[in-house]
C-alpha cells in the first residue's frame, strides 16, 4: 500500500506541473512513472521511492543499472507526504554499502537525501505545459 500511495501521489504533484503522467506496471522492474508534456516534446521517466516514514531507502545488491531521469523519494505518506526530488547519479554516489553475513547491499541514508537541495525542489524537473529556458529536451 505504502508504494501505491506514493506512486499515485507523485503521480499528482507531476500532474499539477502540467505533466501528462502514466504509470507502469507495478509488478515489472524499472521505471515506475512515465511523464510528458503538454506538446509531447519532451518526456521524463521516475522511480518512486515510497516510505511511511524518513527511514533508509533500500536500493538492492547493486547500484548499477539504475533507470529513470528522476528518483522520488517520498516519505511520511499515511500523513503529510514529503518528497525529495534526484538524480540517479546522485543516489549513486550517496548510496552507503552494507555487508552483512557475506551480503552486500546498498542504502540511502536520510541525512543523505533530506537535505534542502532535494526537499520538494520541482524545479529540477520544471512544468510540462511550457518550455522553460535550461530544460533538457528528450527525443
Amino acid at each position: 500500500m505504502v508504494g501505491n500511495v506514493g506512486m499515485y501521489f507523485v503521480a499528482y504533484r507531476l500532474s499539477r506541473l502540467g505533466w501528462n503522467v502514466m504509470p507502469t506496471s507495478r509488478n515489472a522492474r524499472g521505471i515506475d512513472l512515465l511523464a510528458y508534456s503538454s506538446a509531447a516534446d519532451r518526456h521524463f521517466s521516475f522511480q518512486v521511492k515510497a516510505l511511511s516514514k524518513p527511514n533508509p531507502v533500500p536500493l538492492g545488491k547493486s547500484i548499477d543499472g539504475f533507470m529513470g531521469n528522476f528518483w522520488i523519494i517520498v516519505t511520511n505518506v499515511a500523513a503529510d507526504p514529503e518528497c525529495f526530488i534526484m538524480k540517479p547519479e546522485e543516489v549513486k554516489q550517496l548510496a552507503h554499502r552494507g555487508e552483512k553475513e557475506g551480503r552486500i547491499s546498498f542504502w540511502l541514508q536520510p541525512n543523505k537525501y533530506r537535505t534542502d537541495e532535494f526537499r520538494e525542489n520541482w524545479d529540477r524537473i520544471g512544468r510540462g505545459d511550457s518550455i522553460q529556458s535550461g530544460e533538457q529536451r528528450h527525443a
